[in-house]
């Protein structure tokens, strides 16, 4: 092992998590999924498979129509990992293609194309972005600065500091009974 094997799998980790965090901030998967769609649908009309010595040619009328529905998928695919604003644009525009696709080309490049291009749609459709967390204040986070918290301790029974429960917290401890480390 070389001297800078652990620059290199640091690198490796830094990138990896940097692309975690972009895919986490976009349809990441709806658009996989869509792009995934294009390619069937769009391959087999031009295809020419091969069993045994016999070629059979997929080649049909609709092979314009295919080709154009497949870019279409294509383009939607890539348009949702960089352009996240039009998520419900896309998802509905690869519904509709995924269902042209069905008469149009193959069966929607037998059946493939046309699932991958709902789901990729239907996920699309469904993306929300989420909230980054935001830092909380003071008052959130556990009552105001300074003076005594509330608890209970400062309330008196018959003349006496007592807090609102029994269970051992005192005011050394904390208001939460919780004992610090350190």
């Amino acid at each position: 092992m070389s001297a800078e094997t652990p620059a290199v799998s640091g690198q490796f980790t830094r990138r990896r998590l940097q692309f975690r965090a972009w895919r986490g901030t976009r349809p990441f998967w709806a658009g996989l999924f869509v792009m995934l769609g294009g390619f069937p649908i769009m391959y087999f009309p031009y295809a020419h498979l091969q069993v045994g010595h016999l070629t059979l040619a997929m080649a049909t009328t609709a092979g314009a129509g295919s080709l154009i529905i497949g870019v279409l998928l294509v383009v939607l695919g890539i348009s949702l990992w960089f352009q996240k604003h039009i998520r419900t644009f896309a998802g509905v525009a690869a519904i509709l293609l995924g269902l042209v696709s069905l008469p149009v080309s193959n069966f929607g490049g037998f059946i493939v194309g046309f699932l991958f291009a709902l789901i990729g749609g239907a996920m699309a459709v469904s993306w929300a972005p989420g909230k980054s967390p935001e830092p909380q204040t003071a008052e959130e986070a556990g009552g105001a600065q300074g003076g005594a918290p509330e608890s209970g301790y400062g309330k008196t029974v018959d003349g006496m500091v007592a807090p609102n429960d029994l269970s051992g917290t005192s005011p050394a401890n904390g208001a939460n009974g919780r004992h610090s480390a350190g």
